[in-house]
């Protein structure tokens, strides 16, 4: 029988990590990246957990929060208020961060730095975390007044998100703006892009992309060395005049909308609308997916690790349909929104991951309790769905001959019989994780299988994973 999770655990479980999965068989296509944010990590954390744990469990990719240096402050949104390019933060050194990058690259792990190049810090004045002295819009050595846009007219804040022009020229929430059409700007933006490209980064998550035209973010983008992945934060939203469209000219965006239609589908219980997510979207090879990030679960716009089971259910939807490449949402627990991660002197402390611990500052670390379903997704590759079958709440389908998902947002558990394109064969729950034994076996015969999905949760079975 299977082992039903409880809901912390399953959120937050900090396990041992499964196995990693065999070679994929001959028909396995290449399969397609996955990442974790690790939100707040420090560097030799983030380094430590690419070996330890992400290369081995098929997690391809990190996105890490800004580098740079920002302004002194308990808060977490210090980190999105930059006042010099220097690579000297509460998560670490430069040095620390170069040999993060490249115990990541050891384990097999690329790393996506989170650029915030739309604006500097939104106080009048202060002294940054490196020592760097500053006011609103004067950054020695790098920005002075003409450098940024001056909205007096509207008082300097973004107030009609129907104006494109006060979107992308005004201040958000008093953020000095910066003036990214002219060319000595993008200069020093591309120069310290180039900077982290120097250190290892392989590619970039473009903060606030949608408060600058997307001209010119592509022209920056021209300038870096290489073909480094690029994933612009546009937000959708209805009726506004930007759009995530405009901005594949520079890469790929977050699909924040299908955030959103995950939530309600979850909470909602019509699990068969997960096969129809890229409506209203971006395709499928331009989107990043996600269940949450660092602000959706602080506004309330998408489900959060305190959703607890839901949570977890969202995640393994996420890990398991076609549509775009997923990025697991690991961050801590939290009742102030605006409180950071436990810190010595003003430096993050270093990550331990806790099992069923929400006292705020806890690490959660919930891409770990994901792990089996990132080998899942590494195993079925990019292989399309088929047998689908809704009933109610429920939804299953097949990626090919190579996975089948199985998932339950009722009341009750779900026992049915599917049909699955799955080998004959006995197969182990890829989700709960631990040693696949015969009496944990489920059978494939003939086409035919037989579940019990657990309210609230998943199955996930895959050809690399037998008794």
């Amino acid at each position: 029988m299977r082992r039903t999770i409880p809901a912390l655990a399953l959120a937050l479980v900090a396990c041992t990590a499964p196995s990693p999965p065999a070679t994929p068989p001959s028909e396995a296509p290449t399969k397609p990246v996955a990442g974790v944010q690790l939100f707040q990590w420090p560097w030799a954390s983030v380094g430590k957990e690419c070996g330890d744990f992400l290369g081995p469990n098929d997690y391809d990719f990190v996105v890490l929060s800004p580098a740079q240096e920002h302004i002194t402050g308990p808060q977490w949104w210090t980190s999105y208020q930059p006042v010099s390019y220097k690579v000297a933060s509460k998560l670490g050194t430069r040095d620390e961060f170069k040999a993060m990058v490249e115990s990541c690259h050891d384990a097999g792990v690329k790393v996506y730095a989170d650029a915030v190049i739309n604006h500097m810090a939104g106080v009048e004045k202060g002294t940054g975390f490196a020592g760097t002295v500053f006011s609103h819009y004067e950054y020695p050595g790098l920005y002075t007044y003409d450098d940024f846009h001056h909205c007096a007219a509207v008082g300097g804040d973004i107030a009609n998100y129907q104006d494109r022009a006060e979107v992308q020229t005004c201040e958000l929430s008093n953020l000095a703006d910066l003036r990214t059409d002219l060319a000595s700007v993008r200069e020093k933006i591309t120069a310290y892009l180039k900077d982290l490209q120097g250190l290892g980064v392989d590619g970039f998550r473009i903060d606030a992309g949608k408060h600058m035209p997307a001209a010119d973010i592509e022209a920056i983008v021209k300038e870096l060395d290489g073909d480094p992945q690029i994933i612009s934060e546009v937000i959708r939203a209805s009726g506004e005049p930007i759009q995530p469209e405009e901005y594949l000219g520079s890469g790929d965006v977050f699909a924040f909308q299908a955030a959103t239609d995950l939530t309600g589908i979850v909470r909602g219980g019509s699990l068969e609308k997960v096969l129809d997510l890229a409506d209203g979207e971006v395709s499928s090879a331009r989107a990043y997916t996600f269940v949450a990030n660092h602000d959706t679960e602080r506004n309330g716009r998408t489900l959060t690790y305190k959703d607890g089971e839901r949570y977890s259910l969202a995640t393994s939807l996420l890990l398991g349909i076609d549509y775009g490449t997923p990025v697991v949402y690991s961050g801590y627990a939290f009742t102030d929104k605006d409180a950071g991660p436990a810190a010595t002197n003003g430096r993050v402390n270093d990550v331990t991951c806790t099992e069923g611990d929400t006292q705020p500052g806890r690490w959660l670390c919930q891409h770990r309790a994901a792990a089996g379903m990132a080998q899942w997704r590494a195993v079925v590759g990019d292989a399309g769905v088929s047998n689908a079958f809704s009933d109610g709440y429920n939804v299953a389908f097949d990626r090919g001959r190579l996975g089948l998902l199985a998932a339950n947002a009722g009341s009750e558990p779900w026992t049915v019989e599917l049909t699955t394109g799955l080998p004959d064969g006995a197969y182990c729950d890829a989700i709960t994780g631990g040693d696949c034994t015969a009496d944990k076996a489920i059978a494939v015969k003939d086409g035919k299988v037989t579940v019990t999905v657990p309210v609230n949760g998943a199955i996930a079975l895959h050809v690399n994973r037998r008794a």
